[in-house]
């Protein structure tokens, strides 16, 4: 036996126990050939008869085949037919097919359906071997004379067959077994001899090809066997086990032993081995026995062996002595079963898989064991507790690399931490690394082991293991946020904004690049490549830190934002060329730095990551400005321009919310506000946030401590800003921050704008600039008189006032003053003498009075004074003639009332023609034709100058009509008026001269006046 095979008891073995016929039945020397089938054991005897045994071990049918001795019979496995051949050595082989479901109605015995005999030539030979297709359609006999018959033809419905010998020779033929293609007609013939092994292909007319030799070497009668599950013909010779298909021989299984007879069992191949020793040999060694123990030793040492081999695996499933000669073996109800000559049956039943195992996992014999279950077709969740099983095994033994590979294999249903537990020391961590590696690759990883794994890449400062790791392509294989973590915190930077780069953590790829990397630059490019709703957020959280690091180019990205012009940068990356091959990663270099960080970390905080404690590393550390090429080796990426691209649709947010991000930095404010004040298309909220606070920071600059130069400039432009007409700005506002920033300019120019050139002058006075005030009083004066009293007030204030402004400017005050009547002379005077302190309409609240000479006032008193004369003058001339011109009114309406009138008018007032009656005339002396006074307009004048009563009813003169209308209505609008006592009493309040008030009021006649109208 060889020694690389390895013997086991996976099997079962019992005896059958028979019932008295069948034992007698079996024990007896009448049976002639063994065959099963159909869940059926066929028994065939030298009588010619058939017997049938069922599941139950009793003859279920018996009947008469044949006259002579039945020597082979086959059945067709899933039919009921029955093969059976008789030889008798004086005449040819007669071969019967039988429908053992269709019997005879007067026998009641199975149905021949076909009979022939088998021709050989004439020569009475026996038969060594016999095959047939499942469909009877071609059957292979084989003599002991070296002659091979094919008989074709349909022998089961019995329409005709035909026989043709297919091989002839002088050696005897040893086995003949029929191979059909499945993937065509042709029918491949096996013929074993004792000194070779031949083959030929049958066509479907039964056309054979020549005999092909397929090996120079034979085998013995009962040697040869069909595996029907792999289609391969079995041939066993005392050196090994040869399999050959129709394509040629397969490998060898060496088994030394001589071979008597073969059969295929499941994955096994069933052998019975004589005893291998010669018989001189045996007899030398019997002797002693044989006197002792007699024929009961003579058995012992003629018994045969029998195994049950597992090819492939190298197996002996099963082995023992057999006492008594074998003379059958037939496969049937799933088990193997043994004829003895002694009429004995032996069942070999195969135990279960997993009890195959267990045999297997006693000895230690995993490799073995996963074959087995691999060929048994185990499921491979199954599987994986073998694997687990062996690798434990191995690590008892020290074997730590061959015990992860099996770990490895049943990473899909091991708990991690029983593995991981194991190979926790440093000096196991090249294994703990495989497996966490191949828990990631799996999709079994937690973000412990995430922790871990890059933990243990620190500790053996394997950066190249990390890239890899993190780089690996497919799906995610591991918990995203906790490998970023981890790779911050030991300084893996580059590392860990590739990761959220690569995942679409933008906001994490910003965080990193800023808060550990320190290149502000970066981020602030990255930003610029994103989306327009993806680059906000990241620029409102880290605007400050990029406008303080990066401040033009940052300030150039919000004005792009908030003026709606952002277009992403694109990075066209360079294929490489043809000789190009990337340097060792890209991360390297700061990677490098950081493996001091995690050096620590281990052993190994399997347990906690968030106890681990970081160390930022060096940012920029083996970068250089210049470089044209990333550290990696690989191509530069090509930025195109955004100007090159086209403008995106989004919504630009408002720029106030940009405004914190430009604390302590005023000049890129000022740049970004200016900029978004040349856009169009602004909101009026909008606009308002921004002119103001463009001149808060206008101002802002303008009080920098850089000279007069630098201040004038900035208030420059902050006064043209507020210079416009409809700037939105509110007052209030600029009047706030020019007051703040002491900047006179804006706050006149707001109290211009909004009307309040009083409140200008009085800035001026109030600050005591002369030249200011004079200044305004010649730009306002002309719009508010008022402003000339307040002057003068200022003027007589203060010497020191009055002579920087001069003689000359107060001269023009009073005279622009008593010009337009703007005070009285009394007032001026009491101003100029210091006496206006207790007038209570003195709009002077700072007056003091009393610096003006008697020279510089004499002029102004002069020119009063003789005004006054003179309007007194034509006052009392006036007053005169008003009187006389009343008393000759008296006069005349006294002379109409006492004295009769007389007319004297020839002609009508209204035609023109010679006046003739009917007339009418009028008391003041206008005479009309009655025809005129009808015709015309002429009935609605009154009397008063009109010649009648003065009543509006009676009818008047025409010519008068209209002034005595007017007369009666300005007569009856001082009667109203006469009644509104409130109005009078209001107009009192207001007047700044109630005395001249009364006056004009007694002047319209509403003061007292009569309540009935005079007459004409």
């Amino acid at each position: 036996m060889a020694i690389s095979w390895r013997a086991f008891d996976f099997f079962d073995v019992s005896q059958i126990r028979l019932a008295d016929e069948e034992t007698r039945l079996f024990e007896s020397n009448e049976i002639s050939t063994v065959c099963s089938g159909s869940d059926s054991l066929f028994l065939a005897t030298y009588d010619g008869y058939v017997r049938i045994i069922g599941a139950s071990w009793k003859v279920v049918q018996s009947f008469p085949a044949h006259d002579a001795a039945i020597t082979h019979m086959r059945q067709v496995e899933g039919t009921s037919l029955l093969v059976t051949i008789a030889e008798d050595l004086t005449s040819e082989p007669i071969l019967k097919v039988w429908a053992l479901d269709k019997l005879d109605k007067k026998t009641n015995l199975p149905t021949c359906l076909s009979t022939l005999t088998i021709n050989n030539g004439k020569k009475n030979f026996p038969i060594s071997a016999v095959s047939a297709l499942d469909d009877l359609s071609q059957v292979a006999v084989g003599f002991a004379n070296g002659t091979v018959t094919l008989i074709r033809g349909d022998l089961i419905n019995d329409l005709g067959s035909k026989q043709r010998i297919m091989h002839e020779s002088e050696e005897p033929v040893t086995g003949v077994e029929l191979l059909a293609d499945p993937n065509s007609s042709s029918t491949t013939l096996f013929v074993s001899t004792t000194s070779r092994i031949l083959k030929m292909t049958i066509s479907r007319k039964g056309q054979g090809s020549p005999p092909k030799t397929v090996e120079d070497a034979g085998c013995d009668v009962g040697c040869i066997a069909l595996d029907k599950a792999t289609a391969e013909i079995v041939v066993v010779r005392d050196d090994a086990i040869y399999t050959y298909t129709a394509d040629g021989r397969g490998p060898p299984k060496a088994y030394e032993s001589p071979k008597k007879l073969v059969s295929v069992f499941h994955e096994y191949v069933a052998l019975v081995c004589p005893p291998s020793f010669s018989t001189s040999d045996r007899d030398r060694q019997a002797d002693p026995v044989r006197r002792r123990f007699g024929e009961v030793a003579d058995a012992f040492h003629n018994a045969s062996t029998f195994v049950l081999l597992e090819p492939d695996l190298r197996v002996i499933g099963h082995t023992e002595s057999l006492i008594s000669p074998l003379k059958a073996m037939f496969q049937i109800w799933g088990d193997l079963f043994v004829l003895t000559q002694d009429g004995k049956i032996h069942r070999y039943h195969e135990r279960t898989l997993q009890q195959r195992l267990e045999l297997l996992y006693q000895r230690n014999m995993f490799p073995l064991a996963i074959d087995l279950a691999q060929k048994s077709g185990m499921d491979l969740k199954q599987q994986t507790a073998i694997f687990r099983r062996f690798g434990d095994h191995l690590y008892q033994k020290g074997d730590h690399d061959g015990a992860m590979v099996q770990y490895i294999k049943a990473i899909d249903t091991t708990e991690p931490s029983q593995v991981i537990r194991k190979f926790l020391d440093t000096q196991r961590i090249h294994n703990l690394i495989q497996y966490l590696e191949q828990l990631h690759d799996h999709r079994k990883a937690t973000a412990d082991h995430t922790t871990l794994l890059l933990n243990c890449y620190a500790k053996l400062k394997d950066t190249e293991k990390l890239e890899r790791f993190i780089k690996s392509p497919g799906d995610l294989k591991f918990d995203l946020e906790t490998a970023i973590s981890m790779c911050r915190q030991g300084g893996y930077y580059e590392q860990a904004a590739y990761l959220a780069k690569q995942h679409g953590e933008t906001d994490l790829v910003v965080d990193i690049l800023i808060e550990d990397s320190k290149r502000y630059d970066d981020a602030l490019d990255f930003i610029w490549q994103q989306e327009p709703e993806v680059a906000y957020p990241c620029l409102k959280k880290y605007a400050r830190v990029l406008i303080e690091h990066c401040p033009k180019e940052a300030t150039r990205l919000f004005i792009d934002y908030y003026t709606g012009k952002y277009r992403p940068k694109l990075q066209l990356i360079p294929t490489e060329d043809d000789n190009g091959n990337p340097a060792s990663g890209g991360v390297m270099a700061g990677a490098t730095s950081a493996m001091q960080n995690l050096t620590n970390l281990l052993p190994l905080p399997y347990m906690n990551a968030a106890s681990f404690s970081a160390t930022p590393a060096t940012p920029g550390a083996n970068a250089n400005a210049n470089d044209t090429k990333p550290p990696n080796g690989e191509a530069a990426p090509v930025v195109v321009n955004p100007d090159d691209l086209p403008i995106l649709q989004y919504s630009a947010p408002p720029p106030r919310t940009a405004f914190s991000s430009f604390i302590d930095h005023p000049d890129e404010f000022v740049v970004f506000l200016e900029a978004c004040l040349q856009e169009k298309d602004l909101k009026e909220s909008d606009k308002t946030d921004l002119y103001t606070t463009l001149f808060e920071m206008y101002l802002h600059k303008s009080n920098e401590k850089k000279g007069e130069q630098h201040r004038e400039e900035w208030e420059n432009k902050a006064k043209k800003l507020i210079e416009g007409q409809e700037i939105p700005m509110e007052s209030s506002n600029v009047l706030l921050l020019s007051h703040l920033s002491d900047f006179q300019d804006g706050t006149r120019l707001v109290k211009e704008q909004s009307g309040l050139l009083f409140d200008i002058f009085r800035s001026y006075t109030s600050a005591k600039d002369t030249r200011g005030a004079i200044k305004a009083l010649r730009k306002y004066g002309p719009e508010e008189p008022q402003l000339y009293p307040a002057a003068l007030a200022y003027l007589a204030s203060d010497p020191r006032v009055l002579e920087e402004a001069g003689a000359d400017e107060l001269a023009a005050v009073l005279a622009k003053i008593d010009k337009d009547g703007l005070m009285a002379p009394l007032q001026v005077i009491q101003i100029l003498v210091g006496q206006a302190g207790s007038d209570s309409n003195s709009n002077n609240s700072n007056a003091g009075g009393g610096v003006a000479s008697m020279g510089m006032i004499k002029p102004y008193l002069r020119e009063v004074i003789e005004r006054e004369r003179q309007e007194i003058a034509a006052n009392g001339r006036r007053i005169a003639a008003f009187r006389a011109e009343t008393e000759q009114k008296r006069a005349e309406l006294a002379e109409m009332g006492t004295k009769p009138a007389v007319f004297q008018a020839t002609r009508c007032a209204d035609c023109g023609q010679a006046l003739d009656l009917p007339a009418v005339h009028f008391l003041c002396r206008h005479s009309f034709h009655q025809r005129c006074l009808r015709g015309g307009g002429g009935g609605g004048g009154g009397g008063g100058g009109g010649g009648g009563t003065g009543n509006a009813n009676e009818p008047g003169c025409p010519l008068c009509a209209k002034d005595n209308a007017t007369i009666r209505a300005l007569r009856a609008t001082q009667m109203e008026t006469a009644g509104k006592h409130e109005l009078f009493k209001a107009e009192l309040e207001r007047s700044e001269d109630p005395f001249a008030t009364v006056a004009d009021w007694f002047g319209r006649g509403v003061v007292g006046a009569p309540n009935a109208e005079p007459g004409s």
